[in-house]
C-alpha cells in the first residue's frame, strides 16, 4: 500500500500542533482500514486492542443496558478519535462502534497510547478534552430519556444528527449518513411504532421528509419547537 499523505492528519485537532515529520511518524504506524456500513469496528467489553482515528464516514456508538437493549449513545465524525479505552484507564471498549456510513479509519495498538500522550504536544489535551464532550453528551442523553417526552427526545435526536453531519438539498437539510426508524428508536429509547407514527405525523406537516435510510429535515425551525430548545 502507499504511504498515507500527512495531509491526512494535518490540521486535526490532535495533531494539529505537530510538525510534518511527527505526522510522518504516526502515519507509519498507523493501520488504515475500510469498513462497509454496519461493519463492527470493536465491541463493548471485548480486550482494547487498538485505538482509532475516522477519517471519512460516520460511526454510530452503541451502548447495551443492564436489560439488555441497545442505545445509541452517540455519532463519531471524521476527524475524531474513537475507542480510546486507555484514555478511561479501561482494559475493555466501553460501547461498541460500528459504522453508519462506508468509513475509513485508521488505527494504532493501544501499547502506543503512553508514547502519544507524552511525546506528542496537544495530542493528551485534544484526546481528554474530546473524551470530556462525550461523557458530557451521554449524560445529556441520559437526562433527556429521564425528563423529557418522546416527541422532545425524537426531535432532539434529529436536530443532534443535523447538527453534526446536516448537508443542504433542494428540499432543506439532509443527514449524511444512513439512519433508520429503528437506529431513532435506539437513540431516543422508544418503540419502533412510536418513531414511525411521530415521523409520518411530522412528513404530514412539511417537518421532515424520510425514506427508508434517509432523513431530510425540511423545516428546522418548527423541529427546533418540538425539540423543547425554545421553552
Amino acid at each position: 500500500m502507499s504511504k498515507l499523505d500527512e495531509s491526512l492528519l494535518t490540521g486535526l485537532p490532535p495533531f494539529s500542533r505537530l510538525e510534518r515529520g511527527q505526522i510522518r511518524e504516526i502515519l507509519d504506524q498507523a493501520l488504515p482500514k475500510r469498513y462497509d456500513e454496519g461493519n463492527e469496528i470493536f465491541h463493548e467489553g471485548h480486550d482494547a486492542e487498538r485505538f482509532h482515528l475516522l477519517l471519512d464516514g460516520y460511526i454510530r456508538v452503541v451502548k447495551t443496558t443492564e436489560g439488555g437493549e441497545q442505545i445509541i449513545a452517540l455519532h463519531i465524525s471524521p476527524g475524531q478519535l474513537f475507542g480510546i479505552a486507555p484514555a478511561l484507564n479501561r482494559d475493555t471498549y466501553p460501547a461498541t462502534a460500528v459504522a453508519a456510513s462506508e468509513s475509513l479509519a485508521l488505527s494504532w495498538p493501544v501499547r502506543m497510547w503512553p508514547e502519544f500522550t507524552a511525546k506528542y504536544q496537544g495530542f493528551a489535551t485534544e484526546s481528554y478534552n474530546t473524551l470530556g464532550q462525550r461523557l458530557g453528551e451521554m449524560q445529556t442523553r441520559i437526562t433527556e430519556l429521564a425528563t423529557q417526552a418522546v416527541e422532545q427526545r425524537v426531535a432532539a435526536a434529529l436536530l443532534r444528527m443535523v447538527t453534526q453531519s446536516g448537508r443542504k438539498v433542494e428540499e432543506g437539510i439532509e443527514i449524511a449518513f444512513p439512519v433508520t426508524r429503528r437506529n431513532i428508536s435506539e437513540m431516543t429509547g422508544t418503540t419502533l411504532h412510536t418513531v414511525s407514527r411521530l415521523l409520518s405525523a411530522w412528513e404530514k406537516d412539511g417537518i421532515v421528509h424520510s425514506t427508508r435510510k434517509h432523513i431530510v429535515v425540511t423545516d428546522p425551525h418548527r423541529l427546533v419547537v418540538l425539540s423543547g430548545v425554545q421553552g
